[in-house]
């Protein structure tokens, strides 16, 4: 008995197209999956970095690069007429605003842009922020060094930055634009330090969430795109050996 198998442009060129689809998206799941663990060993490398003393002199977005994740210190006084806050940036399930303020490095022009942490919205009135404490003065703080203050959905146009602007996005080109202040390429999530003030200050919350880096999740979808292709080579193969085969 002879096997014989039923070849059909078509189908064939179905199966050909589904078969580099899925390869092709698979391949970029692990791409992306490669690019997480990348990530994780750099904040691990942070973590375990010592602290980077922050200068004056200007870096290069891959400066920026290089330093993410990092801890940074840094010496010179908050400029408080030009904070920011970010909306919709919820903690544990409450609305509210990370707080943005640029921070003149001592002794020089050059800014960083340090993300205060967040503060809860009145809901009562949205525009008014709770009281908190900027500290004034010569200050050194300590912070994780970020290449961006994150990104949520915005709808139409963007109003212009101004001080004390409520805005959806802001980034540090677009800051630097609107104050004219001089700002490394990179914001500054600043950290908890108790000795900085007295324990009855409110200061805004400083519990930053980790990155999202779900490397797992990346290989998951990886192997179902694999999936996907397989089955479609198989189908067609199944479908013309049967139906070559098929009993009249």
């Amino acid at each position: 008995m002879r096997i014989r198998f039923h070849f059909r442009w078509i189908p064939f060129v179905v199966m050909l197209l589904l078969v580099a689809l899925g390869v092709s998206l698979a391949q970029w799941q692990q791409r992306r999956g490669d690019e997480k663990v990348a990530r994780a060993a750099r904040l691990e490398a942070g973590n375990q970095a010592a602290p980077l003393s922050l200068t004056a002199a200007p870096m290069l977005p891959a400066d920026a690069q290089a330093i993410e994740y990092r801890r940074v210190t840094v010496t010179g006084h908050f400029v408080p007429a030009w904070t920011v806050y970010l909306n919709n940036r919820p903690y544990k399930g409450q609305a509210g605003f990370h707080v943005l303020t640029p921070f003149q490095i001592d002794g020089s022009a050059m800014h960083v842009l340090v993300a205060q942490g967040w503060l809860p919205r009145n809901n009562a009135e949205r525009t008014r922020m709770p009281d908190y404490t900027t500290p004034a003065g010569t200050v050194t703080i300590s912070g994780i060094a970020r290449l961006n203050a994150g990104h949520v959905m915005e709808l139409g146009t963007a109003p212009a930055l101004a001080p004390h602007a409520i805005v959806q996005n802001a980034n540090i080109g677009q800051l630097a634009q609107a104050s004219g202040l001089a700002l490394q390429p990179f914001i500054l999530e600043q950290t908890v330090d108790p000795a900085a003030a007295p324990a009855s200050s409110q200061l805004p919350v400083r519990d930053w969430p980790a990155p999202d880096l779900g490397a797992d999740k990346h290989r998951g979808y990886a192997f179902q795109w694999y999936a996907l292709a397989l089955m479609a080579f198989l189908f067609f193969v199944f479908t013309g050996f049967r139906r070559a085969n098929k009993q009249p």
